[in-house]
């Protein structure tokens, strides 16, 4: 019989564990991300008061994300450590103690749940999502060191094609910031070097401080890294998901020659 007892006063303990590691032996120096790539809520939380199509939506996870990081973890034979817990539940690319690490309301919809919790109801959420997939983060990158193993870190994400009845152009973008954003730039030539792309620097978001995981396990380390959105109406569907698994399983060891050049 499955224990169904709480684990930090949140998950049952059968509910599946925050990180999902997708091909754990993978030999590549790119480590892939997904901080918004799940949308499970746990039971006790009772969807956060939300329908099946809200939690559907851009709010509750980032579309495409986790297929697409599926798929270019085999095609590069790369780690992809992804979220598998919504990001309404808490949002694990923000400080755990953020504001809007957990949302009372977005994109215009309010999440009851999340509404007038408490210092207790938000250490459960931290301590059963945020905490161990950073852990797990963590200890991939701290045993690819001891192994020799250099790592790039690739975080993924998708955005909407509009937002608040402003339409974005863009393709895709790369955010960045100044620590050691040698690869990124780096993507981000490559992107533009294909004309049929319109591709942000830092668009449609920028890594200004509000980003938490490509800080924390990238700069102190002084880890090589590149976040990379995709707008998600070309994640759509599987053909696109092949298409985007298929360019970036090109473009990311082309950028990564492009900001290491091999020595002559």
């Amino acid at each position: 019989m499955v224990s169904t007892g709480k684990v930090h006063g949140l998950l049952d303990r059968n509910e599946p564990e925050a990180a999902a590691i997708v091909n754990p032996s993978g030999r590549s120096s790119f480590l892939l991300i997904g901080d918004h790539a799940g949308q499970v809520v746990p039971r006790a939380l009772a969807n956060l008061g939300l329908s099946s199509a809200e939690l559907s939506r851009h709010i509750g996870w980032d579309i495409g994300i986790a297929e697409l990081g599926q798929r270019l973890a085999g095609a590069l034979d790369a780690v992809f450590i992804r979220q598998v817990y919504s990001r309404l539940v808490i949002d694990c690319n923000r400080a755990p103690d953020a504001v809007d690490a957990i949302p009372v309301v977005s994109d215009g919809t309010t999440v009851p749940s999340n509404a007038a919790l408490d210092a207790t109801a938000r250490a459960a959420r931290v301590a059963a999502v945020h905490t161990p997939y950073h852990a797990a983060i963590a200890a991939e990158i701290e045993r690819r060191t001891a192994a020799g193993q250099p790592t790039q870190l690739v975080a993924l994400h998708s955005f909407t094609p509009e937002m608040r009845g402003t339409a974005r152009p863009w393709h895709c973008g790369v955010l960045h910031d100044g620590a050691n954003d040698a690869l990124a730039r780096a993507m981000l030539a490559v992107f533009r070097a294909d004309p049929a792309l319109v591709v942000g620097d830092n668009e449609p978001y920028a890594m200004d401080g509000i980003d938490y995981t490509v800080p924390r396990h990238a700069f102190a380390a002084g880890l090589p890294y590149v976040e990379i959105e995709i707008r998600q109406d070309l994640l759509g569907g599987s053909a696109g998901i092949d298409e985007w698994s298929a360019r970036l399983a090109a473009m990311l060891p082309a950028a990564l020659d492009l900001a290491v050049p091999s020595p002559t």
